[in-house]
């Protein structure tokens, strides 16, 4: 197996930023791109010149990934994880919870820190470690350089290298292209509240866990991808089990796989071989999750993060042998909120717009026939039916004088504690606002940014 083109001019790409000057670059790939293959072999030549790599991540399939594909270099290296034993390799693989706890008992200095998922890396425990050894150099990878809260990841890198996209990857073929349907959404999200910058679960999971809405779900499924190896993207635990129990009622192998369950590798293992139909989920398929042949995702739990909804959609584009597209049933929203899985990103290690609510809407539209989704064009590409054009709009020329736009209240207020970044900054902004425990509010703040 040798590396692809483009990942050999992405290695070259990331070399150049050092060469350049820079200590921390920032390298972008979508997801099914080849991250982790690029990652390894940057550990293999950097330990080839003597130095420690350090692999940061933080969920147990990524180290099972980045294993494989150090093996597959040929590169011998140990895992800092819970229940596997110390090694002097001197390339490591770390599980950031672990690696947290036991920072005071390394008595080394990696040359090299790699951050997967990079997207994380300005947030509590991960932050916590780059502190640690502060002048070590460091390459992050993500496929999506974004987080919730607007908060860019200058803090933790210095530059950005960008990968080919996901329109380039699916044109050359690495990719999937996506087919995306988007049936009327049933469950009324108009009164969920916002919480920690992104729909309350609790709230959304309410909305969606009737029976109306799964049963769509079901029924969009039969109809569009009967037989397929789908993921089923819920909202919490409670509404995963349900969506689940509805699935096998109607005669649909399914299976939970939660953070709790104890058997996941086996539970993944089933799915891959064809078993299992439909993954039930939460949050633990969004990263990390490698398995080729998932080639339909359900979207059932709405989000403002761009990145989750990039991260969730990006397991089911990696071709596979007999897969002509990945398909999307998104039953609340998202592309309508996000666009499609291959429009270009303006990225930027910046901070940002706190999230999507209050942008310029995507071009989508989406066909009344079969609810296919799609950039504006004069009919259907799944059906074919003819689309009602969309009406020019006459700008029309009045006399008057420029006022300055007010904000809202409620933005303003959503600015405002989105520039308190410390502790005693929103206590503060919690008594001006003359709240009952604003010491309790600001920590949950905190808590929620990822922050401790």
């Amino acid at each position: 197996m040798q590396l692809r083109t483009y990942q050999q001019r992405a290695i070259e790409d990331i070399r150049n930023a050092y060469r350049s000057g820079a200590r921390a670059p920032l390298f972008v790939l979508a997801t099914g791109g080849g991250k982790t293959c690029i990652l390894a072999t940057i550990a293999a030549s950097a330990a080839a010149k003597g130095n420690r790599v350090l692999i940061l991540v933080h969920r147990r399939e990524l180290i099972h990934q980045a294993s494989s594909k150090l093996a597959w270099v040929g590169l011998k290296h140990g895992i800092i994880a819970a229940d596997i034993p110390a090694t002097d390799a001197p390339v490591q693989i770390a599980s950031v919870q672990t690696l947290a706890r036991r920072l005071g008992r390394i008595d080394w200095q990696p040359g090299l820190i790699i951050i997967d998922e990079a997207h994380h890396a300005t947030a509590g425990q991960w932050s916590r470690i780059l502190d640690h050894w502060p002048n070590t150099y460091r390459l992050g990878v993500t496929a999506t350089p974004c987080r919730l809260d607007g908060r860019g990841l200058n803090a933790a890198f210095d530059a950005m290298v960008l990968g080919p996209s996901v329109a380039d990857l699916t044109l050359a073929g690495f990719l999937s292209p996506a087919r995306i349907y988007a049936p009327p959404v049933i469950a009324d999200l108009a009164g969920i509240r916002t919480r920690a910058d992104d729909y309350a679960n609790d709230q959304a999971a309410a909305a969606m866990d009737r029976p109306t809405v799964t049963g769509d779900a079901i029924s969009h499924y039969q109809r569009l991808a009967s037989g397929q190896q789908a993921i089923a993207f819920c909202c919490n635990v409670k509404h995963a089990v349900s969506v689940c129990d509805a699935f096998k009622t109607a005669g649909i192998a399914a299976e939970l796989l939660l953070g709790g369950t104890d058997n996941r590798d086996q539970v993944v293992a089933d799915f891959a071989a064809h078993r299992t139909k439909v993954l039930v989920t939460v949050d633990v398929v969004s990263e990390g999750f490698d398995v080729p042949s998932a080639s339909c995702a359900i979207l059932l739990r709405p989000t403002q993060s761009l990145g989750l909804y990039l991260q969730q959609v990006g397991r089911v584009l990696r071709p596979a042998p007999g897969k002509d597209a990945a398909l999307i049933l998104d039953h609340v929203g998202n592309v309508n909120r996000h666009g499609f899985p291959d429009d270009p990103h303006d990225w930027s290690l910046d901070d940002r717009m706190r999230r999507t609510k209050g942008r310029p809407a995507p071009s989508v539209r989406t066909c009344q026939q079969c609810f296919a989704a799609f950039k504006p064009q004069p009919q259907c590409p799944a059906c074919g039916a003819q689309c009602v054009p969309i009406k020019s709009r006459v700008i029309r020329e009045i006399a008057g004088e420029l006022q300055e736009l007010k904000r809202t209240e409620q933005r303003t207020a959503r600015r405002e504690q989105g520039q308190a970044r410390t502790l005693q900054e929103l206590i503060h902004l919690g008594q001006a606002r003359g709240m009952k425990n604003p010491v309790g509010w600001a920590k949950h703040v905190l808590y929620a940014r990822g922050q401790r």
